[in-house]
């Protein structure tokens, strides 16, 4: 039986007469060179955290968004970053230099005017997304096919077809705030059934069914610049459409036909005149507008009887320079009336000319549509024609 060497100087026994079994080996040699062991020298410190604003700095240097901010963030970043031992140096100074790039090409774009052109170009760009509608002369239909409340959201189409709508005037409004709804309705309204016989010079053409609508700028559109109002022919019937285009001017007619159009519109514009009240109850004014009636007569009879009409036509318009003298005759006697019967019976004389037979013949003479509007039926109708 063997008996354990007696303990040395640097082995004391252990518990039970144990002795402490030797220093554990591992992959460190044993000896004055071994490393201390794991926790006596702790985990590697951490990094350095990276500066915000040196990222801020660097994102706004590439975007090129405001520039002179993303300088400032730049040159802050780089005094953090030495005061507090940041990371991001590097970011900081590429975004203070892209941010001088940027913001030496915006003083010179600034110096050339191409930021001006650029957001006149922008501004421009959104007012034509805003207020897209069809120009003079085109037609178009409507998604809901009704023109009652119809927005901008209409589609062109070819006029020789079925349509919705045909533009025949635009209006432009002045400047300054915005006017209100029931203003601009009422230039609308009198300015688009103004120029509606700039268009359709030969209202006996215009069907019976067709009316005036409008688009106007509404208070949202007014403040991308919108100042349009857009004049349209459009069918009274809500479901009804229109086929073929209703122009008839200078772009359609020929010369004859214009001369004689115009000759028409002037009296019209008399006829139009006529005072509200009857002549029983002013007979002073009506007997002014009578006179105003004779002399237009006498001036438009002149205009037709000096032009010179194709061989087809001269006979018919000579016909109708003669009824138009006779009718002359019959507005002088009314406004030289003594009393309101008097003033009636010249009144009706003189009123024969206006859709009579002679009137017919020298439109067909001349190729005009001959079959007289429903309104002009009435001889106190100020919309008839000649």
């Amino acid at each position: 039986m063997s008996i354990p060497p007696p303990p040395g100087p640097h082995q004391p026994p252990g518990p039970q007469g144990q002795y402490p079994a030797p220093h554990p080996q591992g992959p460190y040699p044993q000896g004055p060179y071994a490393p201390p062991p794991y926790g006596a020298w702790g985990p590697y410190p951490p990094q350095a955290p990276v500066n915000g604003v040196a990222i801020a700095a660097l994102v706004l240097g590439i975007l090129c968004f405001l520039p002179a901010v993303g300088l400032v963030l730049g040159l802050i970043a780089l005094r953090q970053i030495r005061r507090k031992s940041e990371r991001g140096k590097g970011m900081a100074v590429a975004g203070s230099v892209l941010s001088s790039v940027g913001l030496a090409l915006w003083v010179l774009s600034l110096s050339t005017g191409f930021v001006s052109d650029f957001w006149e170009s922008f501004k421009e760009s959104a007012r034509e997304s805003a207020t897209v509608s069809p120009d003079k002369g085109e037609c178009f239909d409507v998604p809901s096919g009704s023109l009652e409340g119809m927005t901008y959201d209409v589609d062109v189409v070819p006029c020789a077809g079925r349509h919705d709508g045909e533009v025949f005037a635009t209006v432009r409004l002045p400047g300054g705030s915005f006017p209100g709804d029931d203003h601009i309705t009422s230039v609308a309204d009198d300015k688009c059934y103004a120029l509606r016989g700039d268009y359709a010079m030969d209202t006996w053409a215009l069907p019976d069914n067709v009316d005036v609508y409008y688009l106007t700028p509404t208070r949202q559109s007014w403040g991308l610049g919108d100042r349009e109002i857009t004049c349209i022919f459009g069918n009274t019937d809500e479901k009804g459409i229109l086929t073929g285009s209703l122009r008839g001017d200078a772009t359609t007619l020929d010369a004859d036909q214009l001369a004689f159009l115009e000759t028409a519109r002037a009296i019209d514009a008399v006829m139009e005149k006529e005072p509200e009240e009857y002549p029983e109850e002013d007979l002073a004014a009506n007997r002014t507008w009578a006179g105003e009636v004779g002399d237009v007569l006498a001036e438009q009879s002149g205009t037709l009887g000096e032009h010179s009409w194709p061989a087809r036509a001269e006979q018919p318009l000579a016909d109708l320079v003669k009824e138009l003298d006779s009718a002359r005759g019959q507005w002088a006697k009314a406004a030289a009336a003594g009393d309101a019967d008097t003033f009636y019976v010249h009144y009706d004389e003189g009123y024969e000319f206006y859709d009579g037979q002679v009137t017919i013949t020298a439109r067909k003479a001349l190729g005009l549509d001959t079959s007289p509007p429903e309104y002009a039926t009435d001889p106190g109708d100020s919309d008839a024609d000649v």
